[in-house]
C-alpha cells in the first residue's frame, strides 16, 4: 500500500488525488444524466458542482483541521496541504450543502430536484474517494481478527497508534456502500416523487456511517460514548427520515386530489 501513484521529477501525484478526480468525473457524469429531472442546464451542472467542489473541500478541510488541530501547532503550512489527506466528510457535506442551497437561489433552480440529482452523484464521489482514504492509509479502522484486516505500512498514521496489527478497513466498507447506493438513487431520481432520493441518501448514509464509525480507529470519543460523526449521523437519520415521511405524504395527498 503506497499513497504515492507516481512521480513527475519534483511533482508528486498522490492516490488520493488521483481517486479524488475519478470521483469528481462520474458525479458529473451522473448529474449531467440527471438533467431532465432536475431542469439544470449542463452550464447550471458545472457551475453547481464546482461550488459543491470548492466548498466541500474547503468544509471538509476546515472540519479536519479543528478536529485534529494539535497535528498542526508546529506546522502551520501543513494545514493547505490537502494532497496529504485530511478531509472530513461531513464537514465538506454541511459546506456544499449550505452552499448549493445559495446556488439554487441565485440561479432559480428548483432546489429539492437538484439535490435529488445530486443523491447518486454524491455517492459515487465519495465511494472513491474512500478508496483514495484507503490508500493513503487515512480514516483507518479499529484493530481486527477478521481476514479482511489490514496491516499498514510502517511509518503510517495507522501503523505508528497500533503497529502491525490488522485494522478494519472501513474505508472500503463506506466504499462499497456508496456504490450499491449510487445505483439505487440514480434510480429512485428516475422514478420517485420529488425529494425522495435526497431523503433516502440522508436517512442511509447517516444510518450506515453511525454503524461504520464503530469500526473506526482514527477518531477521539465524545463523552466516551460516540464519535463526533455519529452525532453529525443522528441529525441526518432525523432530518432525512422527516423529509422522506413529509415528501411521501404530499404524493399521497397529491393522489387522493387527483
Amino acid at each position: 500500500m503506497d499513497p504515492i501513484a507516481f512521480q513527475l521529477g519534483p511533482l508528486t501525484i498522490r492516490w488520493y488525488g488521483v481517486m479524488a478526480a475519478i470521483g469528481l468525473v462520474a458525479a458529473s457524469l451522473l448529474l449531467n444524466s440527471n438533467r431532465k429531472y432536475t431542469g439544470m442546464t449542463k452550464d447550471q451542472c458545472s457551475n453547481a458542482l464546482m461550488v459543491a467542489l470548492i466548498a466541500g473541500i474547503l468544509g471538509a478541510r476546515i472540519f479536519y483541521v479543528v478536529q485534529f488541530f494539535d497535528h498542526y501547532r508546529d506546522n502551520l503550512l501543513g494545514i493547505i496541504r490537502i494532497d496529504q489527506g485530511g478531509l472530513v466528510f461531513y464537514g465538506g457535506f454541511i459546506l456544499a450543502f449550505v452552499s448549493l442551497i445559495v446556488y439554487s437561489r441565485i440561479a432559480k433552480i428548483d432546489l429539492v430536484r437538484m439535490f435529488d440529482g445530486f443523491a447518486p452523484a454524491m455517492a459515487v464521489a465519495h465511494a472513491f474517494g474512500r478508496i483514495g482514504c484507503f490508500l493513503n492509509c487515512c480514516c483507518y479502522g479499529k484493530p481486527t481478527e477478521l481476514f479482511i484486516g489490514v496491516t499498514y505500512p510502517a511509518g503510517s498514521e495507522a501503523s505508528l497508534r497500533y503497529g502491525e496489527v490488522p485494522l478494519h478497513p472501513v474505508q472500503l466498507y463506506e466504499a462499497g456502500e456508496n456504490l450499491l447506493f449510487a445505483v439505487l438513487y440514480f434510480y429512485l431520481v428516475r422514478k420517485a416523487p420529488r425529494g425522495v432520493a435526497v431523503a433516502t441518501y440522508l436517512l442511509s448514509y447517516g444510518i450506515l456511517r453511525f454503524i461504520n464509525e464503530f469500526a473506526r480507529g482514527d477518531h477521539k470519543l465524545i463523552m466516551n460514548l460516540f464519535t463526533p460523526a455519529q452525532l453529525i449521523g443522528v441529525f441526518l437519520i432525523a432530518g432525512g427520515g422527516t423529509m422522506l415521511f413529509v415528501f411521501l405524504r404530499r404524493k399521497e395527498q397529491k393522489s387522493a386530489d387527483s
